[in-house]
């Protein structure tokens, strides 16, 4: 049988105590919840679902560079496709140039005023096609290349196609000779025809492209959603519970202060057995 009247040993008080102790613990875990938001911030809160949500971090961490990726690939495809559009739009002009260089009524001093004007809108064509570089890449330069960028977390990619052959083009129309009404006529029918050609390929070639980025933009922004939702409802506390269980804890502490204040008490009272 336990002695009730000592004053080297109170159970009371160790009861106290550890209820307090327990409902300190209890507090602080609320309160770091509080504070960070987050019911599992290390492996000691949670050990398992720690270790998963910091692999889902790192997928997370995955899909953001991955967008990063697509986001400098489309900026690479939007320009050249800029460029490619703005040469398109002086097709129409250049046209008409050349359809009035091919009338062999005009003086030599109209020919050479047209040609003047032939050569200036040939000159700005090549402009757009050496202005239409993003972050130092341009796909429609003489030379360029393929843009090949990682679409997802498994290694897929996605590709832009070099369109340099408008470059080419270009520059095959810069060097032609319209002194004459034949020599502008053949150009029509052979220079100017395969600029055309080409142009309309690369819009239609960027385009496709560059949507398809965008698409697979967009849905990694949802799969990005849809993780980050999955990691907060492992990991995130539920504020209004934790605010509820902070005011319930304290409440809890005062009690339990004046509890073990109240037993630590108790052998005062056995002086009385000696006065």
């Amino acid at each position: 049988m336990a002695i009730q009247n000592s004053i080297n040993t109170n159970p009371s008080a160790f009861t106290a105590l550890r209820t307090l102790n327990s409902i300190n613990r209890s507090l602080d875990t609320t309160q770091n919840r509080v504070s960070t938001g987050l019911k599992v911030a290390g492996a000691l809160d949670n050990a398992s679902t720690f270790a998963i949500a910091q692999g889902i971090r790192a997928e997370l961490s995955g899909i953001d560079a991955v967008t990063q990726g697509l986001n400098s690939a489309k900026g690479i495809g939007n320009v050249a496709i800029a460029g490619v559009t703005g040469i398109s739009n002086l097709l129409t002009d250049i046209r008409g140039k050349l359809t009035e260089l091919a009338n062999e009524g005009i003086t030599t001093a109209q020919r050479n005023i047209l040609q003047s004007d032939f050569n200036e809108l040939v000159s700005q064509a090549g402009n757009f096609i050496a202005n239409a570089s993003f972050n130092g890449v341009n796909l429609i330069e003489s030379g360029a290349g393929n843009i090949n960028t990682l679409s997802n977390l498994a290694g897929g990619t996605l590709s832009l196609t070099a369109q340099s052959a408008v470059n080419t083009q270009v520059g095959s129309l810069a060097t032609v000779s319209l002194g004459t009404a034949t020599n502008a006529q053949s150009v029509i029918a052979n220079n100017f025809a395969n600029l055309e050609s080409v142009v309309n390929t690369a819009l239609g070639s960027l385009g496709a492209e560059v949507r398809a980025l965008n698409l697979q933009t967009q849905f990694l922004e949802e799969i990005r959603d849809a993780t980050d939702e999955g990691l907060g409802n492992l990991v995130d506390a539920d504020l209004a519970r934790e605010s509820a269980r902070l005011t319930s804890l304290q409440v809890q502490q005062q009690l339990s202060t004046q509890t073990l204040g109240i037993a630590n008490q108790r052998p005062q009272s056995l002086l009385g057995l000696f006065r």
